[in-house]
């Protein structure tokens, strides 16, 4: 009889483990927003590590048998992902996360984006024409997003519904009640050139002055005279230069003495496994790293 009770309470266990939804998330700050809304209901999987550009990576078999086993794949969309998520998700073999199923989520489609419409020209550089896709370090699109996440969420697990709802409601008030001590924070910065566009949602929703970028154009790296084209520009302002983990350092500590400015390298991502206290945290982060040096 005991024998039997031990079994029992296994099988439930594992027909309860069998229900969670599984998530597959692109990038760190997607699997944070899964997570969040999802709680215990969720299951989540990342596939680009935190230290990674997720313009760059490459299709991979352990990606694909995540996305194999997937009931959703969460991604960030308008491109960032297409070097690599397509190809994995074709591999994968698995109908539900094909674009167009209800498994399929891309946060760019819900909310505004800088930059849509730009004419797609290799020449322009590495543009995305349906916007800037970095919106996951500016936390009131994230809010946003979690709203839409917790309605597709409902519609593959609709017991949870509520759960869901209220899980990103709670995400909402959080960066709301945070979002106007970010800005007294970031008031009277003097502006932030950055090394990519990643930072520009974020900078925009801190009323910050954005300098310009260190590549010339997106995905292009900087050339001698574009940045002393810089230098030239710059040289009498004050500001801080920005970049993320995974850019190269070089040119941001050349321009940081040619114009006496602060050079600051941040995570554009939570870990593996970071939650909304780790994101706001991040955020945190970045604003701390507003302050000048003249």
């Amino acid at each position: 009889m005991k024998r039997l009770v031990v079994l029992s309470v296994l099988f439930l266990s594992a027909v309860a483990a069998s229900a969670d939804l599984r998530v597959v998330a692109t990038v760190p700050n997607m699997g944070m927003l899964a997570r969040t809304v999802g709680g215990d209901a969720v299951q989540v999987r990342v596939l680009a590590p935190p230290d990674r550009d997720p313009h760059y990576l490459e299709a991979r078999p352990s990606m694909m048998a995540a996305l194999r086993r997937a009931d959703i794949v969460v991604a960030v969309g308008a491109e960032l992902e297409i070097g690599w998520l397509p190809a994995a998700i074709q591999g994968a073999n698995n109908r539900r996360v094909q674009a167009g199923q209800p498994g399929y989520f891309e946060a760019t489609r819900f909310v505004e984006l800088i930059g849509a419409g730009t004419r797609a020209d290799r020449a322009l550089g590495d543009v995305h024409p349906a916007g800037n896709p970095h919106v996951y370090l500016d936390p009131e699109r994230m809010a946003t997003v979690a709203k839409a996440l917790a309605r597709r969420f409902s519609e593959l697990k609709p017991e949870q519904a509520e759960t869901f709802q209220r899980n990103a409601e709670a995400f909402a008030e959080a960066v709301a009640a945070r979002m106007p001590a970010w800005r007294n924070a970031a008031e009277g910065a003097p502006g932030v050139l950055a090394y990519h566009s990643d930072a520009d949602y974020l900078l925009a929703a801190l009323e910050v002055p954005l300098l310009g970028h260190i590549e010339p154009l997106p995905g292009i790296p900087p050339t001698a005279s574009h940045l002393s084209a810089l230098v030239n520009t710059l040289r009498d302002q004050d500001g801080v230069i920005w970049s993320m983990n995974y850019n190269p350092a070089g040119a941001g500590a050349f321009l940081a003495r040619e114009l006496g400015w602060n050079a600051v390298q941040r995570p554009a991502q939570v870990g593996l496994d970071g939650d909304a206290e780790a994101y706001f945290a991040l955020i945190d982060a970045w604003v701390n790293a507003l302050k000048g040096s003249r």
